[in-house]
């Protein structure tokens, strides 16, 4: 075990459990825990909603998948970049607008807020929908911490499991939005550099060592030096979608990402987080593309048994003790603010709007407080069990959840923002229809056909479109929903 790189990581985490306490001082409400009471600046919420769009998913996963496929990867990546951009150009603004119009704190209370007549049931399917396929999102944060202790220390990956979920229930648990979104705002920065750096050096230790990243591709395998794969016809649209699709999950469906758009004081608090949150995609996915091909260059397919582990192998053997602690730390920054705020949903989800909305129990506001903190021990908890037991890729599961809380919701809060005519019987059939059919796909081998992240989206606004016209809402209240710039 490297000293120095423990060292670094032990600084790390004191760092970020100490901000995630300072912040928990001050004296907070339930709506500050759960959305932070529109206390906090545009920048940051844009640090933080890219710190927790992007987690070990683009820096274990999203690296390993392109160090196994080579230039065809670019795909994944245009898709995300493209649906990133997309949320903070057009959804952003009235997601911001909507929020302080209904008074809502979160994304299913939205929902059921906007279309009332069916209230009760559309937070009970939002929250069963949400909690399902997000506890095995933060399971896989978990996996990957578990991965980069075993790369960085050699620790046995059952320890590095059980001490991530120890210090993500602790920045969680203490400030709840509020600690979330000012660690990640710091963890965000890491990542940042990690992913701008690496291929950097990277690449002038290849060009140094007179390695042909061309010849590299050709010899890992026939389709690598390939933009799309050696595909064609109908084989190159579905390897196009497949790829492509990650976009249908970024257009409003994600809670977490949500969140951090509803808590935007004012327009130019939301500018400011459309030009960090763009530019930092831009670079970060550039930099995630680049290690992969890096990867191709200095190593062999056969040198990894688990390729997620690409990127910390690289940061080990190209950078001195102390400043691989640091970028090593910028992956479990990754992995702490998506785990982070994945508990903040399932949480608000529960207490907000189950306990108080639905079931309408009378508490004080101390005591959904004190429920909100149990509730993130607890899926914290179920987190960390799935981490254990679980076998799949990172990107796998993260795929999986994409699809089943961000491709279903994502129809439902366009139709939502654009078409007059949607019902609260078409959200529930969006939802539904959602979950199921995301079951279906990720348990059969349609999903190697076709991904569910495509199926979702189509199936779930289908759902959404007939339901709403054979069903409309006995009352169309003719709410007037706020528009970008308006």
């Amino acid at each position: 075990m490297n000293t120095t790189i423990t060292t670094v990581f032990i600084l790390y985490f004191v760092l970020i459990i100490g901000v995630g306490y300072l912040t928990s001082r001050q004296k907070l409400s339930h709506a500050d825990f759960i959305l932070g009471g529109k206390k906090l600046p545009g920048w940051a919420l844009a640090f933080s909603e890219r710190a927790t769009g992007e987690s070990s998913w683009l820096l274990l996963g999203f690296t390993g998948f392109v160090f196994t496929t080579g230039l065809s990867g670019i795909w994944v990546a245009a898709g995300v970049a493209i649906g990133i951009i997309f949320a903070w150009l057009f959804l952003a603004k009235t997601f911001m607008k909507e929020a302080e119009h209904f008074g809502v704190l979160t994304l299913p209370d939205y929902l059921a807020t906007r279309f009332g007549e069916k209230a009760n049931m559309i937070r009970w399917v939002s929250t069963i929908l949400i909690a399902s396929f997000f506890m095995f999102y933060v399971g896989a944060q978990f996996a990957g911490a578990g991965k980069l202790f075993l790369t960085s220390f050699h620790l046995n990956e059952t320890t590095g499991i059980v001490l991530t979920t120890l210090i993500v229930i602790a920045i969680a648990f203490f400030g709840g939005f509020i600690s979330v979104v000012w660690t990640d705002m710091i963890q965000s920065v890491m990542m940042l550099v990690t992913l701008v750096v690496l291929p950097i050096i990277a690449f002038i230790h290849i060009f140094q060592s007179d390695i042909s990243l061309s010849s590299a591709l050709v010899e890992a395998g026939d389709t690598f030096p390939l933009w799309f794969g050696g595909t064609t016809g109908f084989a190159l649209g579905v390897l196009f979608f497949n790829h492509f699709s990650w976009f249908f999950g970024y257009l409003g469906g994600q809670p977490q990402l949500s969140s951090r758009f509803m808590a935007l004081k004012n327009e130019q608090e939301a500018n400011q987080g459309i030009a960090i949150g763009i530019i930092w995609t831009i670079f970060a996915y550039i930099g995630a593309f680049l290690i992969g091909l890096a990867g191709i260059a200095m190593y062999h397919q056969k040198d990894f048994s688990d390729v997620e582990t690409i990127l910390p192998t690289m940061v080990i053997d190209l950078f001195p003790s102390w400043i691989a602690g640091v970028l090593l730390a910028g992956i479990m920054a990754a992995i702490i603010t998506t785990a982070n705020s994945q508990l903040m949903v399932v949480t608000s989800s529960i207490s907000e709007d189950i306990i108080h909305k639905t079931l309408k129990v009378k508490l004080t506001d101390k005591q959904l407080l004190t429920i909100s903190r149990l509730t993130v021990v607890i899926s914290g908890i179920v987190g960390m069990i799935i981490a254990l037991t679980s076998e799949s890729l990172i990107y796998l599961i993260v795929s999986w959840a994409w699809a089943g809380v961000g491709c279903t919701l994502s129809p439902a809060i366009l139709m939502t923002f654009f078409w007059k005519r949607y019902s609260s019987t078409g959200v529930l059939a969006t939802i539904i229809s959602g979950f199921f059919f995301t079951l279906l796909w990720i348990n059969t081998s349609l999903d190697g056909m076709i991904t569910s992240r495509f199926s979702t989206f189509f199936i779930a606004a289908l759902f959404g479109i007939v339901f709403s016209l054979l069903f409309p809402d006995r009352q169309n209240s003719e709410i007037e929903t706020p528009t970008n710039g308006s």
